[in-house]
């Protein structure tokens, strides 16, 4: 069967994908496919037909008056042969496991190497994630060690089906009707493969579903919701509700599997063997025309066809499902970004624009941006500023090219950002993110991005101290040393929410860099600790250019030039003291906020 038809308009190419498959296990490690296809050899041409079959014929040509000699021979032979062919598949066997690991790691590799050049928008698509589960799915449940050791197994059955049947076609023709059942099990075992296959489609969102419920449960950063609020219970509900459902899809396809699996075995089973063992009875009990040996040698030829058969329809089967699972790999692979990389390497930084841009989300119903147009110039120091969902943080989004606009332009140094190397165009800039992570490495490396050296070190060190957490970091276990967080190593740190805030923003100190971005740098500080970072960013970044955006007005006292987003429109622009001037959305949204920090004097005085 060429193709799988899962739907009127979706059909799944089989034995292309089997190819692919096979060409991506052959091109990380040759070994993994030789060698399954050499151990099915020595395994199944010497069990069905040496073993089975030509050993069995010279024991009985005994009994039919063969020479004793011959017989011990024959016997020597075959003992020789089987350590031989037992010490091969011992290695064979090695060889195979060492080169499954070898397999996996590679393609883990293209996985994540794929992965990290997939839009961002991907990650924020539910559709995305099935289909990226489905991928990686095909080498946690050991897909392409299956498919090599399939191939080998189809390989391998064939040649010992063919060498059995041309012993049972000397012995008589006639055998072979009872065999005609057994093809049938090739497009029985199809179909069911293709019901298990959208069995398992329709059952990936709750699995995904129920993965991410186990792994917040054991998540640092869940726990203290789980215990403090009754949140867990909700959580514990849909964990069972998808079980619950994934049973439903359990039993909508349990009988139809169940059907196919007896009529399989029908055709398979009791068609093949009740019909030689029948005909055999009548040719040896009636018509003696059939010696001892013939008659005993056609019985247990029947068995090895059989059994043959089943491993290839099993094979066949499996490969039928994997194909269908290595089309999402072969998907997720071929995914082409949206957002396409240009050719020109971003030089020095001079100057960055929005010409009337507009954007929406792929998912959303309206712009978040709308027709937002502003300059930024080299040396500036420039506020990004708004309420929670004014547009602020779409504004990075689109200046990185996370996503590319849907109206108008962004200019880099008067050129359209679309026409850099995307790597060079990022690299331009330093940016600390709103929801920043830290990682499971020490956090001189969190700093510094890469293995540390002792000159990294002391960058990292003086980064730490202009971030304002070094008096922390050096109370650690091992300083500078220490892993964050105890998930991995006793001695690990768990850091406070503003502590881990203040050691993302190091990197910043960290790097040599024109163009600075500061997507809410200070949304877990305190007021003091906020002013304390500014101060130390506006000493860092004297004569570069820093775009600070936040819906706390800190920054924006000490910024050249305010930007006021709302609604995803520029609804003023200035410095402190004009917008101030102006009575309008800054100075309503900069007294509000004074007033939080005064204790209310400011709500009296608006009275």
């Amino acid at each position: 069967m060429r193709y799988i038809r899962l739907h009127e308009d979706i059909k799944v190419p089989v034995f292309k994908n089997i190819v692919y498959a096979a060409r991506l296990a052959w091109k990380a490690d040759k070994r993994l496919l030789l060698g399954t296809i050499f151990s099915g050899l020595t395994d199944r041409v010497f069990r069905l037909f040496v073993q089975n079959i030509l050993f069995l014929k010279v024991l009985l040509s005994i009994i039919d008056g063969g020479d004793f000699k011959e017989y011990v021979k024959s016997l020597v032979l075959f003992l020789i042969v089987s350590a031989a062919l037992l010490g091969l598949s011992w290695v064979s066997e090695y060889i195979r496991d060492v080169s499954v690991k070898r397999v996996l790691k590679s393609l883990n590799n293209m996985i994540f190497e794929k992965a990290a050049s997939l839009d961002v928008a991907c990650y924020e698509n539910p559709e995305f994630y099935d289909k990226y589960q489905r991928a990686t799915l095909v080498l946690s449940a050991g897909y392409f060690d299956l498919v090599c050791w399939d191939i080998g197994g189809v390989i391998s059955s064939a040649i010992g089906l063919i060498c059995v049947i041309t012993t049972v076609t000397v012995i008589d023709p006639m055998y072979l009707l009872f065999l005609l059942p057994v093809a049938l099990v090739f497009v029985i075992e199809m179909s069911k493969s293709r019901k298990v296959y959208k069995r398992d489609l329709e059952m990936t969102h709750n699995n995904r579903l129920k993965a991410y419920i186990q792994r917040t449960m054991f998540l640092r950063d869940f726990s203290k919701d789980m215990r403090t609020s009754n949140i867990f219970a909700v959580m514990m509900k849909r964990f069972e509700g998808a079980i619950k459902s994934n049973i439903v899809i359990l039993k909508k396809y349990g009988v139809v599997l169940f059907i196919y699996s007896m009529i399989s075995s029908v055709f398979s089973e009791f068609l093949p063997i009740i019909g030689t063992y029948a005909f055999a009875g009548y040719q040896f009990i009636f018509k003696k025309t059939m010696t001892i040996s013939s008659f005993s040698v056609v019985l247990s030829s029947i068995n090895s066809v059989r059994e043959a058969t089943l491993e290839m329809a099993d094979c066949f089967d499996e490969m039928a499902q994997m194909a269908l699972y290595f089309q999402n790999l072969r998907d997720f692979f071929d995914y082409e970004p949206q957002v396409v990389s240009g050719n020109k390497k971003a030089e020095s930084f001079e100057s960055i624009e929005f010409k009337n841009v507009s954007f929406r989300y792929p998912s959303a119903s309206e712009n978040s941006l709308n027709n937002v147009s502003f300059k930024i110039n080299k040396g500036e120091t420039v506020a990004l500023v708004g309420v929670n969902g004014a547009g602020k943080s779409t504004v990075v989004k689109l200046l990185l090219r996370f996503y590319d606009a849907t109206e108008g332009e962004i200019l880099y140094n008067g050129i359209n950002i679309k026409e850099y190397d995307l790597e060079s165009l990022r690299n331009s800039f330093a940016t600390v993110f709103q929801d920043y992570k830290n990682f499971a490495v020490s956090v001189f490396e969190n700093i510094i991005c890469h293995e540390c050296s002792d000159e990294d070190k002391l960058i990292a060190e003086k980064a730490l101290k202009q971030s304002g957490v070094w008096d922390k970091i050096k109370t650690l276990a091992n300083g500078g040393d220490t892993v964050l967080t105890k998930e991995f190593e006793e001695n690990g740190a768990g850091l406070s929410g503003g502590e881990n805030q203040k050691v993302s923003t190091a990197r910043l100190f960290a790097r040599d860099f024109d163009f600075a971005i500061l997507d809410e740098p200070s949304s877990a500080l305190d007021p003091i600790a906020e002013y304390k970072m500014y101060k130390n960013l506006v000493d860092v970044t004297k004569e570069r250019t820093v775009l600070y955006i936040s819906h706390r007005l800190s920054s924006a006292v000490l910024s050249d030039r305010i930007i006021v987003l709302g609604s995803g429109k520029v609804l003023e622009s200035g410095t402190h003291s004009e917008l101030m001037a102006n009575c309008g959305e800054y100075a309503k949204m900069f007294t509000l906020q004074a007033s939080s920090y005064n204790g209310g004097e400011g709500d009296e005085e608006n009275e």
